[in-house]
């Protein structure tokens, strides 16, 4: 068997709506591409709730999100409606698995905490990236808190940290601030100074990343409780055994993010195929707001998922 058809015969893409808001026809073909490409390959398709945004996750758009994939024609073989055996299949029911790998990542000493609000994040800087889901940290904390920690490596720990014990005064685990303290703090992925991520991606080819030029140190763990997205959808790819991620080219500098996560774990991650952004007639990209555009309206319109197909070619 060669290592395609090994490949097709493995394959295991995922749908991973969150139910913030309906879903519009920019959803609707990343998630088209992906069923597709699970089809061509003979491969399994896994429904992912990614319900962790607590204040803007609401019952109306989880009931809507499955009515409106199933309106368009796509279908799963693993999901919360028809279990499998990777689930649950709705985040907020993994929190467990997220705090396993948290804790890895503190006995690494590859997070520290972090005090800075979002205002005080964009004050501190000079040129925010505007158009990144999350601007460049300036490493206040980092400041902070380094040296309470050994240095690390990604492919592995570092001396000082094999060899002091855990509790010794040099043990980033005896040092470490707990994430149950008193006062709410998120904690941050500690992106090596001048670390380059570069992937080849299967919609867009070469990408890369550099480290205080493109992503800073990133939130893994929110002062709520929650993991952030970077870490939740990390843990959970690697744990339903996902061989491709297809998602839209907005998340390309998170999945740098979510690379370094990947390597610090010691776990392989998945091929990658970004799409497109769809956009509106002022050429800004969809988004929910843009209610118009949802599925649910489109639906009540009168048209089929047919004729929207049609519009992509």
């Amino acid at each position: 068997m060669t290592d395609e058809s090994f490949r097709r015969r493995t394959y295991r893409g995922r749908l991973a709506p969150s139910p913030t808001g309906f879903l519009h026809l920019g959803h609707a073909r990343t998630f088209w591409i992906a069923h597709q490409r699970a089809l061509d390959c003979g491969g399994t398709l896994v429904l992912r709730v990614e319900d962790l945004d607590r204040a803007r996750c609401k019952t109306e758009f989880t009931r809507a999100l499955f009515e409106d994939l199933r309106w368009f024609g796509i279908h799963w073989q693993e999901g919360p409606d028809c279990g499998g055996a990777f689930g649950p299949y709705v985040q907020s029911e993994r929190l467990e698995l997220y705090r396993a790998a948290f804790e890895k990542l503190q006995n690494l000493g590859a997070v520290y905490p972090c005090t800075c609000s979002r205002k005080d994040i964009q004050q501190a800087l000079q040129a925010p990236h505007a158009e990144d889901d999350e601007p460049i940290y300036p490493g206040t904390c980092r400041e902070r808190y380094v040296s309470r920690f050994t240095d690390y490596a990604l492919a592995d720990v570092s001396i000082a940290n094999r060899q002091s014990p855990i509790g010794s005064p040099q043990s980033p685990i005896a040092n470490r601030p707990s994430p149950t303290a008193e006062r709410k703090m998120n904690w941050r992925f500690r992106v090596p100074d001048g670390e380059v991520v570069s992937f080849v991606d299967g919609g867009f080819g070469p990408q890369r990343f550099t480290a205080g030029k493109d992503l800073g140190d990133f939130v893994v763990w929110r002062q709520d409780g929650f993991p952030s997205y970077q870490l939740a959808v990390v843990v959970d790819d690697a744990a339903m055994q996902i061989t491709e991620v297809v998602r839209g080219a907005d998340l390309l500098r998170s999945t740098a993010r979510q690379l370094l996560l990947y390597r610090a774990l010691g776990w392989s991650a998945p091929a990658l195929y970004h799409c497109p952004l769809m956009t509106d007639e002022a050429g800004q990209r969809l988004a929910k707001r843009h209610d118009a555009l949802s599925l649910q309206a489109l639906r009540g319109q009168g048209l089929t998922p047919e004729s929207l197909r049609k519009e992509w070619n």
